[in-house]
């Protein structure tokens, strides 16, 4: 399955069968999940999904790792490939 399969709402389930929020948003390289009133968002890597069945996420992780993998910060690097012309003439090597 393809990330841009993945839809809001979705609940997002550690390993451990442990339920961990649900489907915010979805980037190029990871999974927005929300997580109720009092818990921080969490930004999962696509690398920490494991499977998706039936509209649910599995992790490769249990929830108690998920939650101490410092995930509450969104990514460093730009989810989406920079498309303007700047950025290309920045890139090159003459």
């Amino acid at each position: 399955m393809r990330m841009a399969d993945l839809k809001s709402g979705w609940p997002i389930v550690g390993n451990d069968g442990r339920p961990i929020g649900s489907v915010h948003k979805v980037g190029q390289n990871y999974v927005l999940a929300s997580r109720g009133l009092l818990a921080a968002q969490l930004y999962v890597p696509a690398s920490a999904i494991a499977n998706v069945e039936n509209g649910v996420v599995y992790l490769n992780l249990a929830k108690q790792e998920a939650e101490q993998m410092g995930w509450q910060e969104p990514p460093r690097e730009s989810d989406s490939p920079d498309a303007s012309a700047d950025a290309d003439q920045l890139h090159r090597h003459f």
